[in-house]
């Protein structure tokens, strides 16, 4: 699922546990985690930068082709396909920061292939290919964007200490993109690493080929740093809450229907159905929950704030001078929490960090969304939310976890504090 808005990107950086996934330096404010970490299981670990002003997405750097060249890759757990845009040649594309992707001819993957199987099922559409020798694909997102191509096989550049691995992997060659009107949006990456359920997601072919387990995590911060993982070997022991994964009708990563409290008193609706998504900035509850979080909010707010319009989203304050990080303000506000009934004590608080948002105007504004606008039939958990919190998605147990802990620091650092 993808969201884009006014937010700028937030740069990782790569790693297998125990050989680093070399990635270039990105402009000014980057920092990278120079550490290693030895397992039996090779690992994938990454690291973030973030700027609080203006939320951010996320995105990291894949070494693709022979010779490898780099892109920069959206993270998104809320699909499945990684595709990059490719000069095919292109039809549609946005302006990148890295030359086309161009493909060879031998790269295409044949329309009986069994990924191409799986992605049109995933679509809930008929295989059916204008050619035998190629799988066409088409991409919609909830925000309006879209992709359109043709999987093809290449190369992921995986440095190691000493060697490289180079697995092929299929991904999508985009040669029709629409994000904004007519391409007009400047893009700042190269196209999705998509890391949903589906057997087409890059965690997945990277478990048939035997490189990591089918395990994938990543701790955000509010403030810049954190990581991207996958495999298990890094996974806490304790001090994670874990609930089982729920099916759900686009195979998104669901703990279930969570009940809704604020500063522990229920809202009074109905329990809600939750996805798990790093593709979206904000956090989206359907009409009748996020009535009863804004309603709430409101009724608890001292007189020092004011409702004001300010363009950036559709519920702001202003205080008597312009804050500078939420943490400025989050005294005024109190925790969210939704608690799960699928598993014991399996409660998410949301501090008030982790759903507002200060605007480069100074104002703080709520960065839960009314999905109900958005056509949103469930409750989408995104970055907002899950900031400064190990998530972890364990499709080998089908479960979902999550621990609080502050990812500014070092991935390293990060670790050693969960045992």
């Amino acid at each position: 699922m993808q969201s884009y808005g006014f937010f700028s990107f937030l740069y990782l950086s790569l790693f297998i546990a125990g050989y680093k996934l070399l990635c270039l330096p990105f402009p000014s404010a980057l920092q990278s985690i120079t550490s290693y970490y030895s397992s039996l299981q090779p690992n994938v670990t990454a690291s973030v930068v973030s700027s609080r002003t203006t939320f951010s997405h996320y995105y990291v750097t894949m070494n693709i082709g022979n010779p490898a060249k780099p892109y920069f890759l959206d993270v998104d757990t809320g699909s499945d396909l990684t595709w990059l845009q490719c000069d095919g040649p292109c039809r549609s594309c946005n302006k990148v920061p890295h030359p086309l992707y161009r493909p060879t001819a031998n790269s295409l993957v044949p329309c009986a292939n069994a990924l191409c199987t799986a992605l049109h099922s995933g679509q809930g559409s008929s295989n059916k290919c204008p050619s035998p020798k190629q799988c066409d694909y088409q991409i919609k997102y909830t925000d309006s964007a879209s992709s359109q191509g043709v999987l093809i096989n290449d190369n992921f550049s995986l440095p190691m200490r000493s060697s490289n691995i180079r697995p092929g992997l299929t991904f999508g060659c985009g040669y029709d993109q629409q994000v904004g009107k007519n391409g007009a949006v400047q893009a700042v990456t190269d196209g999705m690493l998509g890391l949903g359920r589906g057997s087409v997601s890059l965690v997945s072919q990277l478990k048939q080929q035997g490189i990591t387990k089918n395990v994938l995590g990543h701790c955000l911060s509010t403030n810049g740093g954190g990581f991207l993982f996958f495999g298990d070997d890094i996974v806490p022991t304790s001090r994670v809450t874990w609930v089982p994964m729920a099916r759900t009708s686009g195979n998104y990563y669901s703990p279930g229907s969570g009940t809704l409290y604020f500063d522990r008193r229920s809202l009074g609706v109905k329990p809600m159905e939750v996805v798990f998504d790093s593709g979206s900035t904000y956090t989206y509850f359907t009409a009748q929950p996020y009535q009863a979080v804004v309603s709430a909010l409101k009724g608890g707010l001292s007189k020092s704030l004011k409702q004001v319009s300010d363009p950036s989203l559709p519920l702001c304050w202003k205080g008597p001078k312009a804050f500078k990080s939420v943490f400025d303000v989050k005294k005024e506000f109190k925790s969210l929490f939704l608690s799960f009934a699928s598993a014991k004590n399996a409660v998410m608080e949301i501090p008030p960090e982790n759903y507002l948002i200060v605007t480069k105007n100074g104002n703080v504004c709520l960065g839960i969304l009314d999905g109900t606008a958005a056509k949103l039939s469930f409750n989408v958990i995104g970055d907002i939310t899950m900031q400064d919190q190990m998530v972890i998605y364990d499709n080998e147990k089908s479960q979902l976890g999550w621990a609080r802990g502050a990812c500014t620091r070092s991935a390293k650092s990060i670790l050693s504090s969960f045992p």
